[in-house]
């Protein structure tokens, strides 16, 4: 088994409706954790790359009614480097 994780940005509002249909998605042979966060509007996803992919994934929890609003990278980009200072003449 290899385990993946994606993350997700999601559109709000998130309704109970879609909560609900969330739940039923970790019921798919594969999905092996859902990890909502409410305040960052993120949906992180661990799933078996042996038996899912990532657009099965991306589709699964569009079937259920999340509106995706783009995948985030699981690694954040490093900070932006200071400009080096102008050389003394």
């Amino acid at each position: 088994m290899t385990t993946v994780e994606v993350l997700y940005r999601y559109a709000p509002p998130l309704t109970e409706q879609v909560a609900l249909a969330l739940a039923r998605t970790r019921d798919v042979y594969g999905i092996r954790a859902l990890t909502l966060d409410r305040q960052a509007h993120t949906l992180r996803v661990e799933f078996d790359a042996t038996r899912l992919n990532t657009a099965t994934v991306t589709k699964l929890v569009a079937l259920a009614g999340l509106r995706i609003a783009e995948e985030l990278p699981l690694i954040p980009p490093p900070p932006p480097q200071p400009e080096p200072a102008p050389a003394a003449s």
